[in-house]
C-alpha cells in the first residue's frame, strides 16, 4: 500500500513541504494529498500592497502542481482526529468527507488577532487574508480625500501597511499607532531611517499609545486619547487557526502545536507541525517568530525529515536561524534590518531604494519557490523502506 501524505493548508509553508516530498519520494510508493479551501496561492507578504489597490497576478494551485504527483483537494478542513489519523472536510459543493492518512503536515497557518479589544472585531480591516484584504481595499478606494487612516499596531506588518497606504494615497491622513517606540526594536539607524520616511510620507505617528477601543470612527488609547479614524487597519499580530487546539495534539495555550527540532509533534509522532501553526524552538532556546523567514526552513526541514524516516535515511536537522528582517516602505523605500541568528537587532541596516529593491527580490524568490515545487526533480527519488515509519518508539526514532 502507498504511505499517505495529507498536508493541511497552501500558504507558503503546505505549499513548500508537499513541494519537497514529491521531490523526494516516488511516486510508487506514497500519495500527497494538498488540502486548501481556495484555488489560489496567496502572497501573504504582499497583501498591504493590494489593499493600497495593486494588482497581483493570480497563482492557481492546480497549474503549480500539475505533473508533481501532489493531489490537490479544493476543501475546508472541519477537523482532525490525530487519534484514528483522519481529517475531515468539506468541499465546495457542501459535501462533508473524510480523508485517512499515515502522516499529516498540519499548515493552517493563522490569522488576524483581535486581542479581544472592544469594538475590534466589528468595525477593524484586517489584511491577514485575502478576502478580508479585499474588503480594506474597497473600503480605502472609496475613502475621500481627507479621510483618516489608522493602523493598529507597530510591527513589521502594521510599518508596510501605513507606508504602502501613505505612499499610494497621499490624499488620506495616514496614522500609526504603536504600542512601543516607533521601531524600538531595531538598530539605531533602522529606527532613523523609519522614522525619516514616516515624515516624509506625513504618516502621524502615536507611540506609546495601546488602543484599548474601536468605534466606526475612532480609536481610543489606554491614556485617553481619542484618534480619529475613518478606517482602522488592525495589525498586532496574528491568531492560529483553532483546529489544533479541539485536538489530542499537545499545544501551546496560543493553540500552537508543540513540535521537536524535526517539525514533528511531540505528542504524535504522524503529524508534524510548520509555519505559524507550530511552536518550535530556534536560536538561543528562543520561539521562531511567526513569519514567512521562519515557516519556509521549517517545511524544509519538516519534508526532509519524513523522507528520512520513509526511506530509512538519516533525519536532518539543520537549525533555523535569521539573518535579516525585510521591511518594505512604500515601492520606495525599504529597510534591511540585520540581526543576529536569534533575531536580535546589530548595527548594520540597509536603507532606501537598494532596501526596496532588496526586499522585492526576496518576495519574488518565495514566490518563485512556491510556483516551481518541484523544479530540479532529483534523477532518482528515494524508495520508501516498507514497515521504516510504524509506530512511535521503532527503529526511527534510533535514526533521528
Amino acid at each position: 500500500m502507498q504511505h499517505r501524505i495529507i498536508v493541511l493548508g497552501a500558504g507558503y509553508t503546505g505549499t513548500v513541504a508537499a513541494g519537497r516530498l514529491a521531490r523526494r519520494l516516488h511516486r510508487d510508493d506514497v500519495t500527497i494529498t494538498l488540502v486548501n479551501a481556495d484555488p489560489d496561492f496567496v502572497e501573504r507578504v504582499r497583501l498591504h500592497q493590494l489593499a493600497a489597490g495593486q494588482h497581483l497576478r493570480p497563482r492557481s494551485l492546480r497549474d503549480m502542481f500539475r505533473g508533481t504527483g501532489v493531489e490537490l483537494r479544493l476543501a475546508q478542513v472541519t477537523g482532525v482526529d490525530v487519534d484514528r489519523g483522519a481529517v475531515a472536510v468539506v468541499g465546495a459543493d457542501g459535501d462533508a468527507d473524510e480523508l485517512e492518512y499515515d502522516t499529516l503536515v498540519y499548515a493552517l497557518g493563522s490569522g488576524w488577532h483581535d486581542h479581544g479589544v472592544p469594538g475590534a472585531a466589528e468595525h477593524a480591516y484586517e489584511i491577514a487574508s485575502r478576502p478580508g484584504t479585499l474588503r480594506l481595499h474597497e473600503r480605502l478606494a472609496g475613502l475621500e480625500a481627507g479621510g483618516s487612516v489608522v493602523v493598529v499596531g507597530g510591527g513589521l506588518t502594521g510599518l508596510e501597511a501605513a507606508t504602502e497606504f501613505a505612499e499610494t494615497r497621499p490624499d488620506l491622513a495616514v496614522a500609526l499607532a504603536t504600542r512601543g517606540g516607533l521601531g524600538d526594536w531595531l538598530s539605531d539607524k533602522g529606527r532613523r531611517h523609519l522614522r525619516k520616511t514616516c515624515d516624509r510620507l506625513g504618516i502621524t505617528v502615536y507611540e506609546h499609545a495601546t488602543v484599548t477601543g474601536v468605534e466606526a470612527d475612532r480609536v481610543t488609547t489606554a491614556d485617553g486619547k481619542v484618534i480619529p479614524a475613518a478606517v482602522t487597519v488592525w495589525t498586532t499580530g496574528f491568531a492560529v487557526h483553532p483546529i489544533a487546539r479541539a485536538t489530542a495534539l499537545e499545544t501551546t495555550g496560543a493553540g500552537q502545536i508543540v513540535v521537536d527540532g524535526t517539525m514533528r509533534s511531540v505528542s504524535h509522532p504522524d503529524v508534524y507541525a510548520v509555519g505559524d501553526a507550530a511552536m518550535a524552538m530556534g536560536p538561543g532556546d528562543k520561539p521562531l517568530r511567526m513569519s514567512c523567514a521562519s515557516g519556509v526552513p521549517a517545511a524544509w526541514q519538516a519534508a526532509d525529515a519524513i523522507a528520512a524516516r520513509l526511506t530509512g535515511g538519516k533525519v536532518p536537522h539543520i537549525p533555523i536561524r535569521y539573518f535579516n528582517q525585510c521591511i518594505s516602505l512604500g515601492r520606495k523605500e525599504g529597510l534591511i534590518q540585520y540581526v543576529t541568528a536569534d533575531d536580535r537587532a546589530v548595527g548594520a541596516a540597509l536603507t532606501g531604494r537598494a532596501a526596496a529593491v532588496y526586499k522585492e527580490l526576496v518576495c519574488k524568490g518565495a514566490a518563485w519557490g512556491v510556483a516551481n515545487p518541484t523544479l530540479g526533480l532529483p534523477a532518482r527519488r528515494r524508495r520508501v523502506v516498507r514497515g521504516a515509519v510504524a509506530t512511535a518508539g521503532s527503529a526511527v526514532e534510533a535514526s533521528a
